[in-house]
Parts: structure tokens; C-alpha cells; sequence
């Protein structure tokens, strides 16, 4: 009994573990366009890619991404953006070590949070947060999430232009090994339960 225990225990440890690890991404940079219609970015610079850190005055490559139409609220006060006919894609130029060509080419799933974080007199700071799902240049289907802050002027958000200060992502991917030990523990158990039963 204390062995079909400690297998269930592994089987259960494993698939958590085999998740744990994956692509972190960060962007900088661009503007984007927004009205009713959805968002739609220009020149974000990829900046990091996991450990890969872009030197100063260069970038990894590009991030853009496009929305659906807004669904409820407003561009000025937020609300939350169709992820139907969206876009998140990261390209690299493959000259610091990170993928050459397209790293991710996915879309948004569920609603796209536009959130107001802060307003004062002169600037308005927004972020967009959704999860993601795609195909990374492993030809592996993955998901993930990101966060984009975004900041504008009340001008410049009324005639639909926002700046792109920072973006964060981060793309769910298995580890080969640890996705192997899932299988060996899961014939483990397989052959204690088939031993049991003889």
C-alpha cells in the first residue's frame, strides 16, 4: 500500500514540475493605436529572452500583437478588448544566441484586460493583460500570458495614441527530461497496479 502511495504522489508532483520552466520575455519600446476597433502595435523591441539580454542600443528582435474590438468600457476609463481576430507575435533576429525568425506566433484567449492604472494632470499609464496560446518555434502548441503598460497623455489616448514602456510575457513550456520521468513514473505505478492484480 505505502508504495502505490508514494507512486500516486509522483505521479502528481511530476506534471507540476514538468510546467515549472519556461520563456520569459520582455519588450520596449513602439506605440500602439487603439480606438473601438481594437489595438494594434508599432515597433516594440524585444529586450530579453530568457537569459538573453539585448546590449544597450540594440534589440533581440520585435513584439507585436493586435486586438479585437472593444467589448465593455471605454479606451479612456478601460475595459476589456474581443481576443477574436488578435495577434501576439515575437520575432528574433538570432544574433545574441535567441531564435532566428519567428520565436511566437499565437493569438489572445478570453477577454484582453485595458486597465487604468494611474491618470494625473499630463499622463495616463494603462496596462493590457490577456493569456495566450500559439505555436512556439519549436513547432510546440504552448500557452502563456502577458503584460503591457502603456502610457499617453490624455491628448494623445482621445486621438488613440499610447506609448509602450515595458511588456512582460511568459510562455508555458514542458522540460524534454522531466516529461520523460512523468512517463517512467507513470509506468511505475502502471506495473505496481498489473503486479497487484496477478
Amino acid at each position: 500500500m505505502r508504495r502505490v502511495i508514494v507512486f500516486a504522489l509522483l505521479a502528481l508532483a511530476l506534471p507540476m514540475a514538468a510546467w515549472a520552466d519556461g520563456i520569459n520575455l520582455t519588450n520596449q519600446f513602439g506605440s500602439i493605436t487603439i480606438s473601438s476597433s481594437g489595438i494594434s502595435t508599432v515597433g516594440s523591441e524585444l529586450i530579453s529572452f530568457n537569459n538573453v539580454v539585448a546590449p544597450k542600443g540594440h534589440s533581440l528582435g520585435t513584439v507585436t500583437y493586435t486586438t479585437g474590438a472593444l467589448l465593455t468600457g471605454t479606451i479612456a476609463g478601460g475595459g476589456t478588448f474581443d481576443p477574436t481576430g488578435s495577434t501576439f507575435i515575437v520575432t528574433g533576429k538570432g544574433s545574441y544566441g535567441q531564435p532566428k525568425g519567428t520565436i511566437f506566433s499565437g493569438t489572445f484567449v478570453g477577454p484582453i484586460d485595458w486597465t487604468l492604472v494611474s491618470q494625473t494632470h499630463q499622463k495616463v499609464t494603462y496596462t493590457l493583460t490577456g493569456s495566450l496560446s500559439g505555436q512556439l518555434y519549436t513547432g510546440r502548441t504552448v500557452t502563456g500570458s502577458t503584460t503591457q503598460t502603456i502610457v499617453s497623455s490624455v491628448g494623445q489616448i482621445k486621438g488613440g495614441v499610447g506609448h509602450i514602456t515595458f511588456g512582460s510575457t511568459h510562455l508555458n513550456t514542458p522540460e524534454p527530461g522531466t516529461l520523460g520521468l512523468l512517463g517512467t513514473g507513470l509506468l511505475g505505478i502502471a506495473g505496481a497496479f498489473r503486479r497487484k492484480k496477478v
